[in-house]
């Protein structure tokens, strides 16, 4: 099959939100990523690869140049395949266990790396704001390093979402209650908020429960942790907790 235009507008086009919704398709650059994906319930749409022998158990496979994989590729240094995945129909929303929930995160390094840590610490459920950065942001997806493949996550009214779930809440805010003094439960909702501004006043008017991780510096200048870094420490303490 050979390289086309077509093909080449219809990849470059998946880095905006509105061709990622029309086509109902999303891009995974990279061998391993890749692999990640093909291993899941994602469904693969195409692939194309500078590599004769690669993903040869890949029926819709095109063989493409160097020069043509650097045109399509959101890296500077392409990783010999780009893959296109078709966008999955919404998920069902769990409302027990150990769910993280963002509101309005809006960084796509954070949203990947908050995707990865989920997987890592097994909570199976991400619930985001509907104005938090898209999960098949191609930067979110290479943040993410194929755990995207592996958590579950929706996109929702999180205030609603918020006010319908029965499990305890925890708002991370600059002035809570420390995390290491807090009696954690093993299922509850952790709620993570904007890079910026943190968690609006809609949502922590809904929570009673409301944790910080302390600062130890001597002077107590640091204004805030990166909100990716405060997840992992708080997942961290839940699960050691329990």
């Amino acid at each position: 099959m050979v390289f086309s235009k077509i093909q080449l507008k219809l990849i470059t086009s998946l880095s905006q939100k509105k061709y990622r919704i029309k086509h109902h398709l999303f891009m995974v650059e990279g061998i391993k990523g890749v692999q990640e994906f093909l291993n899941s319930k994602f469904e693969i749409f195409q692939l194309f690869t500078s590599e004769e022998l690669l993903f040869l158990e890949v029926e819709n496979r095109v063989v493409i140049s160097e020069k043509d994989l650097k045109k399509i590729s959101n890296l500077k240094n392409p990783n010999k395949v780009v893959a296109l995945f078709k966008i999955p129909k919404e998920n069902l929303i769990i409302k027990e266990g150990l769910i993280v929930a963002l509101d309005e995160v809006n960084d796509p390094g954070n949203l990947g790396t908050i995707i990865r840590l989920c997987d890592w610490f097994g909570v199976n459920q991400l619930v985001c704001s509907e104005n938090t950065v898209d999960c098949f942001n191609p930067k979110v997806v290479q943040a993410s390093m194929g755990s995207l493949a592996r958590v579950s996550i929706i996109y929702t009214d999180l205030e609603k979402y918020l006010q319908e779930i029965q499990i305890q809440k925890f708002a991370t805010i600059m002035n809570g209650e420390s995390i290491y003094k807090t009696k954690l439960p093993k299922n509850g909702v952790i709620i993570m908020g904007n890079e910026a501004n943190g968690i609006s006043d809609e949502i922590l008017n809904l929570v009673t429960n409301k944790i910080t991780i302390p600062r130890f510096g001597k002077q107590q200048q640091t204004e805030s942790l990166n909100v990716a870094t405060a997840t992992a420490i708080i997942l961290n303490e839940f699960k050691r907790n329990n």
